[in-house]
């Protein structure tokens, strides 16, 4: 038995040795130039993300999310887009991020709807620390093309983006 068992014991001495060296290892990419602006990672670019407010605007049983402008000018061909975002006072694992309806001229979300089909439900995302102050935001789902709002949970401020 002991000797069947000396070949694990090894490699599990050579796994514990390498760990510390992966945990230790830095962020080595590309930095957002402002604080508090999620940033689309394209390969080792930064495209920063269209900053607004949306207004809220009560309709029978629904609150809707509106934006100004139609489209988005920040467009990204990703369909599982990764931001990376250094912050000082927001807080990366409370954001949001909702697909817009582009209708009259605006881009709009319901977000307070008691029963239906459309109210708009944040998709998931993974927010992974990379550095200090420094954070990693991944969709970790496919989306579809159109428009969509990264936004603080409880809070007004969008940041923009379209997938084409």
């Amino acid at each position: 038995m002991d000797r069947i068992m000396r070949p694990f014991t090894a490699f599990a001495a050579v796994v514990a040795l390498c760990l510390p060296a992966v945990a230790a290892e830095k962020y080595s990419g590309p930095r957002p130039p402002k604080a508090d602006v999620p940033y689309l990672l394209h390969a080792d670019n930064l495209v920063e993300t269209e900053v607004g407010t949306a207004s809220n605007d009560q309709r029978k049983d629904s609150t809707v999310a509106i934006v100004h402008g139609a489209n988005s000018p920040v467009k990204t061909p990703l369909s599982e887009p990764i931001f990376i975002i250094r912050t000082d006072q927001l807080q990366a694992d409370r954001l949001e991020l909702y697909r817009l309806e582009s209708k009259n001229g605006n881009r709009e979300v319901v977000i307070g709807r008691k029963k239906g089909k459309n109210t708009g439900r944040p998709v998931f995302l993974a927010v992974t620390r990379v550095d200090d102050r420094l954070y990693k935001v991944e969709v970790d789902e496919p989306l579809e093309n159109g428009e969509y709002a990264l936004t603080p949970q409880g809070s007004d401020q969008t940041f923009c983006f379209a997938i084409y």
